[in-house]
């Protein structure tokens, strides 16, 4: 086995769906097994699963883990040389394990490999390469003092088209192998959500491995579909900053007190933006360009928007035009027509004409995307035959 996949799901279904088409379209050239360990879900999650996906491997727990332990239940039955963690709202190019296989044959002392994040806008996330967030360097990322810092935590010293060793890689896309993660005992379960990407990544710099962020493929990942942006989420976010500060980098009295000082406040200053945030509705969407030669999924969006069709055959600024002389509000690729990778690069040259994106995943009945990483992403139903 080349490669084990473990993604930990809860409650995003269709997003998790999307997932594993663009996994095993990933797997041509390679041998891979999918792992689902699902915390619970009660969106019907494990029953698509057992339906539509018999070979994919699922732990369906009855509670809600966490993130870190989830993750290890899966490691632990892996058989592959190398293990992928994945978060469920991620979309893989066709090339991505081609490329991943390549990069760590070719070196010795691989330790974690991270790629090009982009959000469901195309907009680049900046956390795909990171640095190892001492005190000083987060306290000046959380308060904006010190630009040369903050440079530090999001590791600028490579930039987001450069592949280069980084110290720190997101948990929503980790490719390790196996006996790596082993033998610095996985994900630290004493954090349930938020950090234990950072200890791992950590733990693994320290045992002498490199980390790397590879920037030759590029992946999709939602966000807001496994990092929903609330005062539940920052009371996680606050513990796991406390455990990794307490866990690696406690001083002195003086300094732990500022620390946590310093953590409290920015909690504090979260919660109130939270607290009287009120979210606006965004602009129900009209004009549509769609990527599609199915009649039946033209025909069934035509009962909601004003639909063009096109090829993306058609060069990019032929696009762009479109987008601006029609007033398109979304745009919809089809990905029984569109590769994953065309999909992704098309996001990112089109990042800046103020759309919503929308993609068909292969053999379903749905669209699905995010406009914004700090919510959920939709889910529309058409008819496809």
């Amino acid at each position: 086995m080349d490669i084990s996949v473990v993604i930990v799901n809860y409650n995003v279904q269709y997003f998790l769906e999307q997932c594993i088409l663009s996994v095993q379209a990933a797997s041509k050239n390679c041998i891979t097994e999918i792992i689902v360990v699902d915390n619970n879900s009660k969106d019907g999650s494990c029953e698509m699963l057992q339906k539509k996906y018999p070979s994919v491997i699922l732990i369906a727990n009855k509670n809600n883990t966490g993130f870190s332990k989830a993750n290890n239940q899966g490691v632990e039955i892996a058989t592959g040389k190398y293990v992928l963690i994945l978060n469920p709202d991620t979309v893989l190019a066709e090339d991505t394990f081609d490329k991943l296989l390549l990069f760590a044959k070719k070196r010795s002392n691989i330790g974690i490999i991270g790629v090009k994040l982009v959000d469901g806008t195309g907009k680049f996330l900046p956390e795909s390469k990171r640095g190892i967030p001492t005190p000083r360097v987060s306290f000046n990322k959380l308060f904006g003092v010190s630009s040369k810092q903050t440079g530090k935590y999001y590791a600028t010293h490579i930039n987001e088209n450069e592949t280069g060793v980084v110290d720190v890689l997101v948990g929503a896309f980790m490719f390790i192998k196996k006996v790596v993660y082993i033998e610095v005992k996985g994900f630290d379960e004493d954090y349930f959500m938020y950090g234990e990407d950072i200890d791992l990544s950590y733990k693994v710099k320290v045992k002498g491995y490199q980390n790397y962020y590879l920037a030759d493929t590029q992946v999709i990942h939602y966000k807001g579909e496994s990092t929903k942006k609330d005062i539940k989420y920052l009371k996680y976010f606050l513990g796991a900053m406390k455990i990794f500060y307490k866990k690696h980098f406690r001083l002195n009295l003086l300094y732990d007190f500022t620390m946590s000082l310093g953590i409290q406040i920015w909690y504090l200053m979260k919660f109130l933006k939270f607290r009287f945030y009120n979210e606006e509705k965004p602009l129900e969407a009209k004009n549509l360009l769609l990527f599609t030669e199915n009649k039946h999924i033209i025909n069934s969006l035509k009962e909601k928007y004003l639909v063009i069709t096109k090829s993306l055959a058609e060069n990019i600024e032929q696009v762009k035009s479109i987008i601006s002389n029609e007033k398109i509000d979304k745009v919809v690729f089809d990905n029984d027509e569109i590769s994953n990778k065309k999909i992704i690069c098309s996001l990112q040259e089109l990042k800046n004409q103020n759309v919503a994106f929308k993609i068909h995943p292969r053999t379903t009945n749905y669209i699905i995307g995010s406009t914004c990483s700090e919510k959920r992403g939709e889910v529309e139903f058409v008819k496809t035959n």
